[in-house]
């Protein structure tokens, strides 16, 4: 496909808010596939192109995290197995069924998720003691949130800080760093499946997987300055943009 010029730039742009935006509390697929599909790509590729630019951004988010020392491979390789293998299936899924349903019910657990960490003040802003062990944790979660985000999605690094804040007891920023590392492995993992099916524009997934790359950086870098209650304002407010998209996608158009 061929596009303008200023489309280009546009993706570019888009491509490094999204990567700044869903290093500090996830959901910026909610900016890329609107500016993909608004080119006026087929939905198909447009979901396929957004897993390739959004691949460099939680790999850069990744290991700035692991450079930083928030998350150690050590701890979480096992989540790392258990999302790559529930992605897998997810991915596989979503080739086989409509997952229309799914897209009518996220919203309404968003909102319950966005109201308890709007009426909790405490919520991640100190560690506590887990409430399940790591493997186990690890092994439902894993396979629970990697199969949904291969199968559909929106809401994915939401889901995983808040299972990591209130089951692992971890702080806001913890949980973000552990959030990167399994949401790049339930990206690559769709993206392996997408690019088998040859529905990937490669040079605008590059593009944008370069701004990604800048935003990513930058996003991450912040989680690592700021005070715990930064990353709460953000994560409220991007869980509420995104209810509001999911609605009126799902409910209103």
């Amino acid at each position: 496909m061929e596009f303008e010029f200023y489309y280009y730039v546009i993706f570019v742009l888009a491509g490094f808010l999204a990567g700044f935006v869903d290093s500090i509390a996830g959901g910026g697929g909610i900016i890329t596939v609107p500016v993909l599909m608004a080119s006026g790509m087929p939905p198909h590729i447009a979901l396929a192109t957004n897993k390739l630019q959004s691949s460099f951004g939680s790999f850069t988010a990744s290991a700035n995290f692991v450079k930083k020392g928030l998350v150690s491979f050590k701890e979480v390789y096992i989540g790392v197995i258990f999302t790559f293998i529930g992605a897998m299936i997810g991915t596989k899924t979503i080739l086989l069924l409509d997952a229309n349903i799914l897209n009518k019910i996220i919203p309404f657990m968003l909102v319950l998720i966005f109201l308890y960490t709007l009426f909790n003040p405490s919520f991640g802003t100190i560690e506590k003691s887990s409430r399940l062990g790591m493997p186990l944790f690890f092994l439902i979660f894993g396979i629970l949130i990697g199969f949904y985000d291969g199968f559909f999605g929106p809401g994915t690094g939401t889901f995983w800080t808040i299972a990591s804040v209130t089951l692992m007891g971890m702080n806001l920023k913890k949980a973000t760093a552990t959030t990167k590392v399994m949401n790049f492995t339930s990206n690559i993992v769709s993206l392996g499946v997408f690019l088998f099916s040859g529905n990937v524009l490669f040079f605008i997934g590059v593009i944008m997987g370069c701004g990604q790359i800048i935003g990513a950086f930058v996003g991450s870098s912040l989680v690592v300055k700021k005070e715990v209650s930064f990353i709460r304002g953000f994560f409220l407010f991007v869980v509420g943009v995104t209810i509001l998209k999911l609605i009126y996608d799902s409910w209103l158009k």
